[in-house]
């Protein structure tokens, strides 16, 4: 079972900082999705940043979402800045 997203708050050039349940945090880049199929209505800087936690999880208010277990798994403890 992996760990649930608590907080969610976006970054500069589309990092997110990411807080889950079990106390760890992380950087998730996604600057390498945006292109593709659904993810290209967070391209517009203005909608990536209107990100929240839904459900245990990432959601934007245009109907993108992410599994809780991507964002674990994608997510890197160091920041990227």
């Amino acid at each position: 079972m992996y760990p649930t997203v608590k907080e969610v708050i976006p970054g500069d050039d589309y990092v997110l900082s990411v807080v889950f349940d079990n106390g760890e945090k992380g950087y998730l880049d996604m600057k390498p999705i945006l292109d593709f199929g659904i993810f290209q209505r967070i391209k517009d800087y203005e909608a990536f940043r209107r990100v929240r936690v839904t459900f245990d999880t990432v959601e934007w208010d245009c109907g993108v979402d992410l599994d809780p277990e991507f964002v674990y798994k994608k997510s890197k403890t160091d920041n990227p800045a």
